[in-house]
């Protein structure tokens, strides 16, 4: 075995499973492009430079966008959790299914937009069946374009 670690250079990261006594695998040709695949890092990437813009993935109108924390619980059913930040857009129309901010009656107030049999789009009261048509009284501040969230354990704010 030590004549065999001698023979060859070892690589950066040895990989779990590692046959030594194995012919080494052809690199991959390197692709800096994204997604790529979730496992156990490859070392053949670990020269590649690249540096990744959330703005650029997440932002479709940057003078349209802004960010904003989910208090509470009472969207569960549409994937948001306390502590959930949101990337809102002001400028994405509003369609069924959307979680949107909405002013009612002077309130500000994240919800779930539906459509009714006519057709018109609705304000979801969270949690429940009741539901409002949008009008006059009810604006549309922004619609939530993706909800970005911590995953492991710790302080919800950092």
């Amino acid at each position: 075995m030590l004549t065999t670690l001698a023979q060859r250079p070892l690589p950066r990261a040895l990989p779990l499973g590692l046959n030594l006594d194995s012919q080494p695998a052809p690199e991959p040709e390197a692709r800096p492009d994204w997604p790529w695949l979730a496992g156990f890092p490859c070392p053949a990437h670990d020269d590649i430079e690249q540096s990744l813009n959330l703005n650029e993935h997440l932002i479709r109108h940057p003078e349209a966008t802004f960010l904003m924390r989910v208090t509470g619980d009472s969207l569960t059913e549409a994937g948001l959790n306390d502590g959930d930040l949101l990337v809102m857009d002001r400028v994405t129309p509003p369609l069924a299914g959307s979680v949107a901010l909405a002013v009612v009656e002077g309130v500000s107030v994240l919800t779930r937009l539906s459509r009714d049999a006519q057709g018109r789009l609705r304000v979801q009261a969270a949690g429940t069946d009741l539901s409002r048509p949008l009008d006059e009284a009810i604006t549309i501040t922004g619609v939530a374009r993706w909800v970005i969230r911590r995953l492991w354990p710790g302080r919800v704010s950092s």
